[in-house]
């Protein structure tokens, strides 16, 4: 078991989250017509408003948004449609919702717009290599960022997945974009890492880091996010089923990230996750 560090990432307009004495669960909001885990051809503002509710009920702690699918081979999305994926949600949960909203997002103007309308977090799986301008908008709007580790884009990140000290790397290519982060003017105080489970990484470098959450976030001293849900590195131990039958394996990845000190866990499958963090978190309290 690793030691979780309290932390206390600032909001916009004074709000802040706490991290540490639990791990927060961050709900997973597809926008988009082709997210590997729940494809939907035809998305509706509407729709997707209700579901963000749902997840509140549910017990997520934070709704997360995105309008581009980062699954490897997935097309590039423009700003322009982004948008218009994103904005009326972000919008709609903004008015209705008591928890924060998130924008997943690389695209500054995505971003810049997504907070306009509501969002206090950006949740960046570039960890700002994509759009250098995107830590500006950030450090101008008061929103904290999360800073994912990844390298290259999706259609090439796997043949970049070349590791001699796998975690040191994470660690060390995390820390380039926490300075990077800094540099544009974003206090440190708003910075949450992601090592990245899935992305640049072989199936044995993903369950590397999940094993090694608490050297990675010793080593960064910020809090840790962690998303493994319904992600392919599993599928040798599950099988070759849709993504959705990878949630009993992420109910395991998420107990194994909450017992290694997680802060946030992300997931599609809010109700069962949230069950999952609660017991895991209760075995995590009774360790001597």
């Amino acid at each position: 078991m690793s030691d979780r560090r309290a932390y206390t990432v600032s909001l916009p307009n004074g709000g802040a989250l706490a991290l540490g004495a639990r791990p927060l669960v961050m709900a997973i909001l597809n926008v988009t017509p082709d997210s590997f885990a729940e494809p939907t051809p035809h998305v509706d503002p509407h729709a997707s408003i209700e579901r963000g509710l749902r997840m509140q009920a549910d017990g997520a702690d934070l709704v997360d948004v995105g309008g581009e699918s980062t699954r490897p081979g997935a097309r590039p999305v423009s700003a322009e449609e982004e948008l218009a994926r994103v904005v009326p949600v972000v919008k709609g949960l903004a008015a209705k919702l008591r928890i924060p909203i998130s924008v997943d997002t690389y695209k500054a103007d995505v971003a810049r717009a997504a907070i306009d309308a509501g969002a206090s977090i950006v949740n960046d799986v570039s960890g700002l290599r994509y759009d250098p301008a995107l830590a500006r908008v950030v450090a101008a709007s008061g929103a904290a960022l999360v800073l994912m580790h990844t390298r290259g884009r999706p259609a090439t990140m796997y043949a970049e997945a070349e590791y001699t000290d796998l975690i040191g790397e994470v660690v060390a290519e995390l820390r380039s974009s926490i300075a990077c982060a800094t540099a544009a003017g974003v206090p440190v105080d708003r910075l949450v890492v992601d090592p990245g489970v899935g992305f640049a990484k072989r199936p044995s470098h993903s369950y590397g880091v999940l094993a090694r959450l608490g050297a990675i976030a010793s080593s960064l001293d910020r809090p840790v996010l962690v998303g493994p849900s319904r992600k392919s590195f599993m599928r040798a131990e599950v099988g070759e089923g849709s993504p959705a039958d990878r949630d009993w394996g992420t109910a395991a990845a998420v107990a194994a990230a909450v017992l290694a000190g997680a802060h946030i866990v992300r997931v599609h499958a809010v109700a069962e996750m949230v069950q999952v963090v609660r017991v895991a978190e209760e075995i995590r309290r009774c360790q001597p």
